[in-house]
């Protein structure tokens, strides 16, 4: 067993069993329905199909990052106990969460000097984020050490793919990540932009696809452009979604065609509250290990 603790946020869409049985530690995102604050605990407080509903009957949603004092709390309750701790961030392209997390752990460095307290930012999101977390216990669970682990993130972690679509612009508009002007047209030529988190950990949009099936299989197409080994890729795969598990399951039979090493492979997780705050139902997002992203 590992001496240190492996930590992230909530935002990294697994599921329960995925951290329990992986070892990984959690601390929960916020966010509101309605006025009302939740935490964003993995669908305990809400169930996922009942936040999208909601979401789609016009209630309003707004989220909040981890706090300086919670992340203190949470960080001292393993310094505390004489374990290291290695907490991987919400991309601060998205998120301004690791700030906190930062100043949270230069104050505890103060309190306990002897103890080592890494905070990396994941560049990710969502599953993919998850994805890197997955990994990331791989190699604890293989012997290497925090040091390491933590030269290996940073080495790595633009290797971690992630690509997204979704079947309506309602929520992007809302966001403000498309215009009013350019949701309308994308919604009546039915347009499916297919997007991804570049380098700085920012979603950018690619491209635009007219029509589900059409950019099903353009995110598959892309899954072959850049995953390691190309279609003969044999690694660990992640699917997140928002209430459309159907659109999921169309990518990964489509995935389980092209790619002969992946047949049961691919892991479909819900897209969290957070997250799905921002996108709304009707998102699908494929996470991979490939090229590394270098725009």
């Amino acid at each position: 067993m590992s001496n240190f603790i492996l930590s992230c946020c909530s935002t990294a869409d697994l599921d329960q069993e995925v951290f329990n049985s992986r070892d990984i530690n959690y601390i929960c995102f916020h966010f509101q329905l309605d006025g009302k604050d939740y935490p964003d605990d993995l669908g305990k407080s809400i169930p996922f199909k009942d936040f999208y509903n909601k979401m789609s009957e016009g209630l309003m949603t707004q989220t909040s990052q981890v706090t300086i004092g919670e992340y203190l709390e949470y960080f001292e309750g393993f310094l505390k106990e004489g374990k290291d701790v290695f907490h991987v961030t919400l991309s601060s392209g998205l998120s301004g969460t690791l700030n906190s997390a930062t100043i949270a752990r230069d104050q505890l460095k103060e309190k306990y000097p002897e103890r080592k307290l890494y905070v990396i930012d994941s560049l990710a999101a969502s599953s993919g984020y998850g994805l890197l977390m997955y990994k990331l216990a791989d190699l604890r669970d293989g012997g290497m050490g925090i040091d390491d682990l933590y030269q290996w993130t940073i080495d790595h972690r633009l290797e971690c793919q992630h690509w997204f679509f979704s079947t309506t612009l309602k929520y992007f508009v809302r966001g403000g990540r498309i215009s009013k002007i350019s949701g309308a047209i994308g919604n009546a030529l039915n347009i499916c932009p297919l997007m991804n988190v570049d380098y700085q950990g920012k979603l950018v949009v690619r491209s635009k696809v007219r029509g589900k099936n059409g950019v099903i299989k353009a995110i598959v197409e892309k899954m072959a452009e850049l995953a390691s080994n190309g279609t003969d890729y044999n690694g660990d795969c992640f699917i997140s979604n928002s209430d459309c598990l159907d659109d999921a399951q169309a990518v990964v039979d489509l995935i389980e065609k092209k790619f002969p090493n992946m047949k049961g492979k691919v892991k479909i997780f819900s897209i969290g509250t957070t997250i799905g705050s921002h996108t709304g139902p009707g998102t699908v997002a494929l996470f991979f290990w490939g090229k590394q992203r270098i725009d």
